[in-house]
């Protein structure tokens, strides 16, 4: 067998070249970014949330979360208040009834305290038995009472106006959680409807409030009245690493909710063979390797010409905003039906934003064949299809029956440590030094240029900046050795990585080389 060849080792400085034509210069204003300092973020007795100004606390674990849950039928607007106290558009909102299907859980700071909070889907009381849609909806009913038997502290939403039979029904259930509940009755801005928001007094409810979480009239109120039904003595911080996150994407019934579930242990996502069952991105965490990890389950995506209500528009363009929240996208491929056009676009714009991306051929169960050459045909199919991705990751996996679960946890944890991977600038001038002697710019007295020095842009992305003469006559097959070289020589094997080059300053050489 022939021994693996070693990666070189640029930590070291090099010695002076003999050809001073390929020289790096590099500007004493560059400094070295191997070592960043992590961000301070604290949590006192009361709950009370200290860190910097660009620190995102809801991006971090803790333990012993409050849980407040929002409850309430259908249209309610419990999407809108759950967005409006996450200070962003998480749950999708629509005047069609029954959009929410899974409780969407996040992490809110409320009063700069922390509160797992959850929007629910709403009670319906009329259902079209037999029917799929019906059996979904007994789903949501029981998987919103779960979490609100659960819950700490339930905000009981409700409409002003009409009260209907799904809300003395649902009020009626409430009974047993009386004292955790506050009943807050919605679309009353500007005293709108307040007249007809009085008649829920009658149920003599411990609290009651009239908000609008559209417009944000008295939220503030409904937020003390929420921290102070909270009881904050348990929450500690995990740890000031923030989780991995990973996006699961695929077309519709390639098992994403299976995998989600049997990440978390959990059945946060509702799993059924009908496809398109998801709506929101399902967010849920768990630990391996004593790492922390945040999983978000999301809506299968299907061809343009397929998507046919507004419901599923927003759906599908929630899943895609997931890639510029993730660190880590698994690409779940049915192993038996193959690869899909959607695959493409999807792997596209992870492949654009720089995510780490494994593509996952998940019901290996389910193959005639289970062998190394079944993996390789399966690769050599990936390959053709996605011929510039040649580096991810490819693992077969039976989420149903949770085989291959290991091996995917430890190939993320790689590519997350690539992902976070820093360089400092005098190890990186060391290397492009070595490259360009093993392989020169190539030399014309029309398209001549001469390459500067390199920094590291960023990390997760991973991005690279060159600087150069000439910038716009350096070969784009010149760009993508650097950038081969950049992955397979500095650690960054199994990630997309971005390389620009970058006009030098010393505009006066443009046509010197």
């Amino acid at each position: 067998m022939a021994k693996k060849k070693s990666k070189p080792d640029f930590s070291k400085p090099k010695e002076k070249p003999q050809n001073p034509a390929l020289t790096i210069e590099e500007p004493d204003y560059i400094t070295d970014n191997s070592n960043y300092s992590d961000k301070d973020i604290s949590i006192a007795a009361d709950g009370t949330i200290t860190c910097a100004e660009d620190v995102h606390p809801e991006d971090y674990e803790y333990e012993g979360l409050p849980l407040v849950v929002i409850a309430g039928r259908p249209n309610v607007g419990k999407s809108t208040l759950f967005n409006r106290f996450l200070h962003k558009r998480v749950a999708i909102t629509n005047d069609q009834p029954g959009v929410t299907r899974d409780p969407v859980e996040s992490v809110a700071v409320i009063n700069k305290k922390p509160v797992q909070l959850v929007d629910t889907g709403g009670y319906k009381l009329t259902r079209d038995i037999g029917t799929k849609e019906a059996e979904l909806d007994d789903y949501v009913v029981e998987r919103s009472l779960e979490m609100i038997e659960k819950a700490d502290v339930v905000i009981l939403l409700l409409e002003a106006g009409v009260i209907t039979g799904e809300d003395e029904e649902f009020i009626l259930k409430m009974r047993p959680y009386w004292k955790k509940l506050i009943a807050a009755v919605n679309k009353t801005e500007g005293g709108k409807n307040e007249a007809e928001a009085w008649n829920y007094a009658k149920y003599g409810f411990d609290e009651l409030i009239f908000i609008s979480a559209e417009h944000g009239d008295r939220i503030s109120d409904l937020a003390s009245l929420i921290t102070d039904r909270c009881d904050f003595s348990k929450v500690k911080l995990l740890s000031a690493d923030r989780p991995i996150k990973i996006a699961i994407l695929g077309k519709p019934n390639t098992g994403k909710s299976t995998l989600s579930n049997r990440l978390t242990h959990s059945e946060k996502s509702i799993v059924c063979d009908y496809a398109g069952t998801t709506r929101d991105v399902v967010e849920g965490d768990f630990t391996y390797a004593g790492r922390q990890f945040k999983v978000l389950d999301t809506a299968g995506i299907r061809r343009k010409a397929k998507v046919n209500d507004d419901v599923e528009y927003y759906s599908v363009n929630r899943a895609i905003k997931t890639l510029d929240e993730c660190d880590v996208v698994y690409l779940l491929i049915d192993a038996v039906e193959g690869l899909a056009e959607q695959d493409k676009k999807i792997c596209s714009l992870a492949f654009e934003r720089g995510r780490g991306i494994i593509f996952v051929l998940n019901k290996w169960d389910l193959c005639e064949e289970q062998n190394q050459k079944a993996v390789k045909a399966a690769r050599e199919n990936i390959n053709i299809m996605f011929g510039h991705m040649d580096f991810a990751p490819i693992l077969p996996l039976s989420a149903l029956e949770g085989k291959g679960i290991k091996d995917l946890l430890n190939t993320t944890i790689t590519l997350y440590e690539q992902l976070t991977k820093k360089i400092g600038t005098a190890s990186l001038n060391n290397a492009l030094q070595d490259w360009l002697e093993k392989y020169p710019p190539p030399a014309s007295k029309t398209n001549g240029f001469k390459i500067r020095y390199m920094t590291q842009a960023s990390d997760n992305p991973v991005s690279f900046i060159i600087f150069a003469t000439r910038p716009e006559v350096v070969p784009e097959t010149y760009v993508t050795y650097l950038k081969n070289r950049i992955r397979e020589d500095l650690g960054f094997d199994n990630i997309p990585v971005q390389l620009e080059i970058r006009g030098s300053r010393k505009r006066w050489e443009d046509t010197g080389v």
